[in-house]
């Protein structure tokens, strides 16, 4: 069943004024929950719900690629700071292995 959307306007408490009222705008793009082209005029407080869903679309896929970077960064942070630690503890067994040689 499709909904025919009603013409009346909350702003002026009668029916909408269309191109007369300043909020009618014209709103290109796709629609996020069809994925239909869109390429009509329209009362941008009624588009508001559709702008919504699209920000927290683009949100979403932002803090993936954020997570996505994140990781990236720390596996190649994580590697060289191992074979520094693993490094570090080799020369410091060869410097107290000397030590005790020289002791002896």
């Amino acid at each position: 069943m499709q909904l025919k959307q009603g013409t009346f306007c909350p702003l002026i408490k009668k029916d909408c004024i269309q191109t007369q009222c300043s909020w009618f705008t014209q709103l290109r793009g796709t629609n996020p929950q069809t994925g239909q082209e869109i390429d009509e005029w329209m009362c941008a407080v009624a588009s508001l719900p559709m702008l919504q869903i699209e920000v927290a679309k683009q949100a979403r896929s932002g803090a993936a690629a954020t997570e996505s970077f994140r990781n990236e960064m720390v596996k190649m942070r994580v590697t060289p700071i191992t074979d520094q630690l693993d490094q570090l503890i080799a020369s410091s067994r060869e410097t107290e292995i000397k030590k005790l040689q020289n002791n002896s």
